[in-house]
């Protein structure tokens, strides 16, 4: 119960803590278990890889009720809102395929017609997404309230203004300010990191990120909504389309500044306990913020750190993989409606069937995010849904073909759509996450982050020239270039996991050489550092402690 942690605080004095601990060393040790950090642990093998933990050590600090109330606070909270931003930011980019299909296309295009308009009108958006990717780091150095709560007013006005563009060049000039404008709010999985423990982030980034996929099924039907009841009004559904999907942002905007805390410190609904519970269960993956000395900087940033994953592989291979699956990712929610369409259906028939497979991804990618943070590991289900999306791009590649000859409206077809969405979404997901995971502080991690979005959201440059009008119905080419991108993917990922592999092995050995003397020596620091100590010896544990997430 929350109570019984106020009764052993006052129970024990500072002096106690410390004897209880020794037991509880003494103890394990007799038993051949491992002590770290007051917990024992099961024997090392041979490659000295760590068993399970038992985690009731840390009763004297707070209840395992107590964390999960804290935990569920930030779920409900802040998880939720974040997504529901989320989901508006990625409404307000992705609805202009909707909106081709709706009218736009023959309304803002110059007599002649002139191709390459609505490519361009994507590239711009992601043009200045890429260029300004270095804002991820600002969630370091601004007031997270402040921040978000501009960023949202900024691409809600700007989103809804394309309702009112005359021609493509408006169109292209409102798209690349909007792409600055969420370029900031890709920092979201990294500002996340300050409340929720490494194995704990890929459900809270899933919860994030699936709001895209219900962001496309939302958009889809909300546009075949809007086409049937407005095809005779006064307005051109399009522009309505724009209009009703961009301006609620707007109001979120206002309700973000009082919603979003900058830190756990300062959440407004956790009790002073609650808070303190907050922070110190962070303590073995954030031990810098348990001493005030710890900071070197007031904005908590390294440049050091920062820079130093410009050579750091893992972050190379990871930014890779995010490069390819966003060929996919970008592309197909803006070019599904029309694909569709050209498979034979129409206009409102393809805004209703490019729902359901994102509604499908938006609840696997929930389960894949869950399982993957149970198994502590990224690479086996990466793996398997980027070898199913390829297949499912495969199908559709070689629908026109002498291998598969399917008729362009084809069932099959359609049915492919399915692997291949579902598969990008939960790439885009877990790799996000491995990204923080792999990062030993937080300097690191923002640093990571940015080259990861930086390199990865290249790919939509590519991703949105695969479908030309002229490769209708069956856009081979773009659906061949998806499926290599996925199957490369999967290649990468299973290298990088190997490579991770190497790299723990060599910390356990490196941890190993030291021995008992050393690892004691952390102990105490760490100690010391809860109890109210200088907190000596934080560095050294941090080293030893942290191990890449396969």
């Amino acid at each position: 119960m929350p109570g019984e942690s106020y009764q052993l605080e006052g129970r024990y004095s500072e002096k106690l803590l410390r004897r209880e601990r020794k037991k509880k060393k003494a103890g394990a040790g007799a038993a051949g278990y491992e002590v770290v950090d007051g917990e024992s642990r099961r024997p090392r093998g041979r490659s000295g890889r760590r068993g399970s933990i038992d985690t009731t050590a840390s009763f004297q600090l707070y209840t395992p009720d107590e964390e999960r109330a804290v935990v569920r606070k930030f779920d409900r909270r802040l998880v939720v809102f974040v997504a529901v931003l989320y989901m508006l930011s990625f409404l307000d980019r992705s609805n202009i395929g909707n909106a081709r299909i709706a009218g736009m296309d023959d309304d803002l295009q110059p007599v002649p017609r002139r191709n390459g308009y609505y490519e361009w009108a994507l590239s711009a958006f992601y043009i200045a997404y890429i260029a300004f990717e270095w804002m991820s780091l600002l969630w370091k150095l601004i007031p997270a309230h402040i921040y978000i709560s501009g960023l949202v007013l900024s691409w809600g006005l700007i989103a809804s203004l394309q309702a009112v563009a005359v021609n493509y060049p408006m169109l292209i000039l409102l798209r690349t300010l909007l792409g600055i404008g969420e370029a900031g709010f890709t920092g979201i999985p990294f500002y996340l990191s300050f409340f929720f423990k490494r194995h704990e982030l890929a459900f809270r980034t899933a919860i994030f990120i699936s709001a895209a996929p219900l962001a496309t099924s939302f958009a889809s039907s909300l546009a075949w909504l809007i086409i049937k009841l407005s095809d005779s009004g006064p307005v051109a559904p399009w522009r309505l389309l724009f209009l009703i999907e961009g301006f609620p942002s707007v109001i979120i905007a206002i309700i973000a500044w009082n919603v979003i805390p900058d830190s756990p410190q300062t959440a407004r609904y956790l009790t002073k306990r609650e808070k303190k519970v907050a922070r110190l269960r962070l303590r073995r993956e954030k031990p810098s913020r348990l001493s005030a000395a710890a900071s070197t900087s007031p904005s908590g940033l390294k440049t050091r750190d920062v820079l130093a994953v410009l050579h750091d592989p893992v972050a190379w291979l990871t930014a890779f993989i995010f490069f390819l699956t966003n060929m996919a990712y970008s592309s197909l929610p803006v070019f599904l409606p029309t694909i569709l369409t050209a498979m034979g259906h129409t206009a409102l028939s393809a805004q209703a069937l490019a729902a359901p497979p994102y509604l499908a991804a938006f609840l696997i990618v929930l389960a894949t995010a869950h399982a993957s943070d149970s198994m502590r590991a990224r690479a086996p289900l990466l793996i398997a849904h980027a070898l199913a999306s390829a297949a499912g791009y495969a199908v559709l590649a070689l629908a026109g073909t002498r291998f598969l000859r399917l008729d362009p409206g084809s069932m099959w077809r359609y049915l492919a759509v399915y692997p291949a969405a579902i598969g990008f979404f939960n790439v885009v997901v877990l790799t996000i996450a491995w990204s923080i995971n792999n990062q030993r502080n937080e300097s690191r991690q923002g640093g990571g982050f940015a080259l990861m979005q930086v390199v990865g959201q290249c790919g939509p440059l590519v991703g949105t020239r695969l479908y030309p009008d002229g490769d209708a119905p069956y856009y081979t080419v773009g659906m061949g270039v998806c499926a290599a991108a996925m199957l490369g993917v999967a290649v990468l990922a299973g290298g990088l996991r190997w490579y991770l592999g190497v790299l723990n092995r060599r910390l356990d050995r490196e941890e190993g050489e030291k021995g008992v003397g050393g690892k004691a020596g952390a102990e105490e620091g760490e100690e010391e550092a809860l109890v109210g100590g200088s907190g000596m010896g934080k560095k050294t544990d941090e080293v030893e402690r942290f191990r890449y997430m396969l």
